[in-house]
């Protein structure tokens, strides 16, 4: 939102300076981006007169001028067809930066000719976008004075970073009442001058009628016919205005509906009433129905779009841009001014579908002011007769204004309890009632009870009471209040939830995996693949039609990842997420998964090592140091088989604590692959960090002290013959089982399936580490423990030890 300082005090009559203003307003939430301060930039540029005006000798387009700038006459080459003799215009010495063409002029030599200066156009002063000719001032613009200071540029531009919810700050008004709350002067009132809102009598009944089809998109229209107007420029002070804030003059029934909207949030449109067909209608749109726009470009319509029409055609996509069949030209006689409300939500979503940003959407959008509607066209009515002449009919009406009015309670010593400020009553009533809210009395219990002013639809509760009147007392004036210490030690600032997703991002990169940060939805068919795509998952309103839906799971992303990379010429990655996962839309439906893949080569091409492609083991791993890493009880857990349909059947697994699932691990479907284009071999995991238990006794993850034995361990390797389907992980349990004390480590060193096992079995050998701890082990102790093993091993899977 910009505004020049003049413009502000068209509203506020103060004293305060430039620097208390723009101090004032960011205290107040309407955060300064920036000031430009126009007449340091154009200092150099002078009001000159041009004396005379000879043709170039030696170029038939350019003239040779001597110019008058007030401190001596200069000779200039000049190429612009409006140079002449008597002429007065804007001149520019040797040295100056010229902005709008992002020069800086040197004295030079023009094809043979003496040039020092420049005479200036709109565009390289960036007043504009014109460019054909030079700058022409009135004959009694003074010689010598300087240009800014001659044509009002000398005045700052404001611009402010609007948050959403304070739509009454889109207009210059809403910004002078707050700096008026704040004590920055006096907000003046809307009875004299541009600011008048005083009903204008109409002199005969309009011809254009108005109805409302859609009365939910469109509750109030206003429209007013005024005839025998004359539509030309705009006088200078409104140009100044809408220059100083980047817009370009149009023509005066234009620049009038510009300037409410910037000055009283207040969009208007004018038709050329000459051009509507029959009667007005506020109605949706209609397939296959098209718009062209002011703005150059045709728009298809549908249902869910709210239009202005006429009898035979939509004129208009509503509070958003207006038709150019009906757009004001010079030759405009007879206008029909707009002045309605229209619903924000359907105007923010038509304005995104077709990609129109303007101005009035812009406020529209955030909601405008009900009450201002009537205020509104009085306000252009005057401005319309003061600039273009004519004379204005009657009112037309359709649907009423919505019902707006709200009152709100506030407990005077609410103030101090949540914002810590000791404010006397008067002093929170004040403040209220300088920012329009109006007080109706006290209930029962002592409450005040405040009336909501019709332009702020922010303000629904006390607690937004109690942020009006701190932001207007100064958010700094609230003291800085330790907050109380119930013991001298620390706590840890992170849950032990919290501290796991450091853990296993910390883990997942030693390992040497990259950390990798993805959109939390995906397209539908993705979804779909990873057993999502449940429609309360769908996103309403996506970003893009291919993220339509919450992911059920971190890997398609990051498997799309890697085949970005791989197309890069990146084959071999490795990527990991710690992030959500959306089972369901209720609120327990959402899981922090620890989640990652790895592609390509597991060991890259060397002259010492044989090389391989990343397989299900790596995946394992990958999901085991996760969840030792988070504390969850790795040698507990129990290895199945029933991983998901986007993991491969025979190369994939679940680690399960009982019913409970901690990882899923293997290599991804080939199919899934396929579909999404990925070319393999991928391996992924997935680790439920929800789902691992919080530890019951007080130390979290803490781990157990060491306890190192003096005694020599003994290493013993088995053999059994087992059906090709019994899985490793059920004799490795099987072995542990044996003898917990005194079996200290197990591990599979070779699986052989041929002749002299069997058909449809295989031999399982595994190395068995016992540890004793309170005596060196003899021979018949070694063999017990065997003969433990061996039995409940035999037990368990039904096979035998092989000889």
């Amino acid at each position: 939102m910009k505004f020049t300082l003049s413009w502000l005090k068209d509203h506020l009559e103060t004293d305060a300076s430039l620097d208390q203003i723009t101090e004032k307003l960011t205290a107040l939430g309407l955060e300064v981006e920036g000031v430009h301060d126009r007449s340091k930039e154009l200092a150099p540029f002078r009001v000159a007169h041009v004396v005379s005006a000879e043709k170039h000798p030696d170029a038939d387009k350019l003239r040779v001028l001597m110019v008058d700038t007030g401190a001596g006459t200069l000779q200039v080459v000049c190429g612009a067809p409006n140079a002449r003799a008597g002429m007065k215009g804007v001149f520019a010495p040797e040295g100056t930066y010229v902005p709008g063409s992002d020069i800086t002029l040197k004295k030079g030599v023009i094809r043979g000719v003496e040039s020092n200066g420049m005479m200036c156009s709109k565009r390289e002063l960036k007043l504009s976008d014109e460019h054909e000719g030079i700058i022409e001032l009135p004959d009694d613009a003074p010689v010598g004075a300087g240009f800014a200071d001659y044509a009002g540029l000398n005045d700052p531009v404001i611009d402010i970073n609007l948050t959403p919810d304070r739509a009454d700050c889109a207009g210059v008004r809403g910004i002078a009442r707050d700096l008026a709350a704040a004590g920055m002067g006096t907000l003046k009132p809307l009875t004299a001058g541009h600011l008048d809102t005083t009903p204008v009598e109409g002199r005969f009944a309009s011809p254009i009628g108005v109805s409302i089809a859609a009365p939910e998109a469109c509750p109030l229209f206003v429209g007013r016919y005024i005839r025998g107007v004359k539509n030309g420029p705009s006088p200078k002070w409104l140009q100044d205005k809408l220059v100083s804030i980047g817009l370009r003059p149009i023509s005066a029934l234009v620049d009038i509906t510009n300037y409410l909207t910037f000055d009283a949030a207040r969009p208007l449109h004018v038709f050329d009433a000459d051009t509507v067909k029959g009667n007005i209608t506020v109605r949706m749109g209609r397939e296959g129905e098209t718009l062209a726009a002011l703005n150059g470009k045709d728009y298809a319509l549908d249902g869910a779009m709210t239009v202005v029409a006429d009898d035979e055609r939509a004129e208009a996509l509503a509070g958003i841009v207006g038709g150019e069949p009906t757009g004001c030209t010079e030759a405009t006689v007879n206008v029909f001014v707009e002045a309605a409300l229209f619903d924000p939500v359907r105007t923010a979503q038509t304005g995104r579908r077709l990609g129109i940003d303007s101005d009035a959407r812009y406020r529209f959008e955030r909601g405008v002011d009900p009450a201002a509607v009537f205020a509104g066209m009085e306000r252009a009515t005057r401005l319309i007769l003061e600039l273009c002449g004519g004379e204005p009919s009657d009112l037309v009406v359709a649907g009423a204004e919505p019902n707006w009015k709200r009152s709100l309670t506030l407990r005077p010593g609410c103030v101090a309890a949540l914002g810590g400020v000791e404010l006397p009553r008067e002093r929170q009533v004040q403040i209220l009632t300088d920012l329009g809210f109006t007080l109706e009395g006290e209930d029962a219990e002592g409450r005040l009870v405040v009336g909501v002013p019709s332009w702020r639809a922010d303000v629904h509760g006390e607690a937004d009471l109690v942020e009006e009147v701190l932001r207007v007392h100064g958010f700094d004036a609230i003291p800085a209040t330790p907050l109380p210490r119930e013991t001298v030690l620390t706590r840890p600032a992170l849950t032990l939830k919290q501290r796991r997703v450091a853990l296993a991002k910390r883990t997942l990169a030693a390992r040497g995996l990259s950390e990798a940060v993805t959109w939390s939805f995906l397209s539908g068919p993705v979804a779909e693949l990873f057993g999502g795509g449940e429609l309360g998952l769908r996103l309403v309103n996506p970003i893009s039609s291919d993220l339509d839906v919450m992911r059920p799971s971190v890997l398609p992303n990051l498997i799309q990842a890697a085949g970005r990379n791989a197309d890069r010429g990146f084959a071999d990655v490795r990527l990991f997420e710690v992030g959500a996962a959306f089972r369901t839309p209720a609120p327990d439906g959402q899981d922090t998964v620890a989640a990652g893949i790895r592609a390509g080569a597991a060991v890259p091409r060397h002259w010492a090592e044989k090389a391989r492609a990343v397989d299900v083991f790596d995946a394992k791993a990958d999901a085991l140091a996760v969840l030792e890493a988070v504390g969850a009880p790795a040698a507990n857990l129990q290895v199945t088989t029933d991983a998901p349909g986007w993991y491969h059947p025979g190369r994939s697994g679940v680690l399960r604590l009982g019913p409970t699932v901690m990882a899923r691990f293997g290599e991804i479907h080939p199919s899934v692959l396929e579909t999404l284009g990925v070319k393999g071999p991928v391996v992924g995991f997935e680790v439920m960090l929800d789902a691992v238990p919080l530890p019951k006794k007080k130390g979290g993850t803490a781990k157990p002290m060491v306890q190192l034995s003096a005694f020599q361990p003994v290493e013993r390797d088995f053999a059994f013959v087992v059906d090709r389907k019994v899985e490793a992980d059920k004799i490795l349990r099987a072995v542990k089982g044996a003898d917990k004390a005194l079996v200290k480590d197990v591990a599979v060193f070779d699986v052989y399936e041929g002749p002299g096992v069997g058909e449809g079995r295989k031999s399982v050998a595994v190395s068995v580490t016992y540890q004793p701890t309170t005596a060196t082990l003899t021979d018949e102790a070694i063999e017990a423990v065997g003969q433990k093993i061996v039995a409940a091993v035999v037990k368990a899977t039904g096979g035998s030890l092989r000889t």
